[in-house]
């Protein structure tokens, strides 16, 4: 089961912290990533790390703004994306979502690539 919290109101600005707990597994060989869906738009990728190796990915709109990691301890085994300098664009309903198909490898930051979701966790930057 993947949990997402953190998220919230914030200015422009800001910044903001998201969680994705993974309860009941342990990912240390698929990739994780997180996504977001504005209204009206396509669900986008935003962001993806190989648990494996710790490679990450960004889509171009957060490079250098946000950044992916995962604590693979057992008691947190969790995935988070640091959000700062957030604009107006970045506000949408942000999911973390992993590919529990294949290990060892880099999952295109592709929407169906991933097989198993979060139910998301609302940003909303003015």
């Amino acid at each position: 089961q993947l949990v997402e919290s953190g998220g919230g109101s914030v200015q422009a600005g800001g910044s903001l912290r998201l969680s994705c707990a993974t309860s009941g597994y342990t990912y240390n060989r698929n990739c994780m990533a997180w996504f977001r869906q504005a209204p009206g738009k396509e669900r986008e990728g935003v962001a993806r790390i190989a648990t494996g190796s710790g490679n990450t990915y960004y889509a171009d709109s957060v490079k250098g703004r946000f950044t992916i990691s995962k604590d693979n301890a057992k008691t947190k085994n969790t995935l988070y994306l640091q959000m700062n300098g957030l604009e107006p664009e970045d506000t949408a309903m942000y999911y973390c979502a992993v590919d529990t198909r294949r290990s060892g490898y880099y999952t295109p930051l592709d929407v169906p690539q991933y097989n198993y979701w979060g139910q998301g966790t609302q940003v909303t930057v003015s």
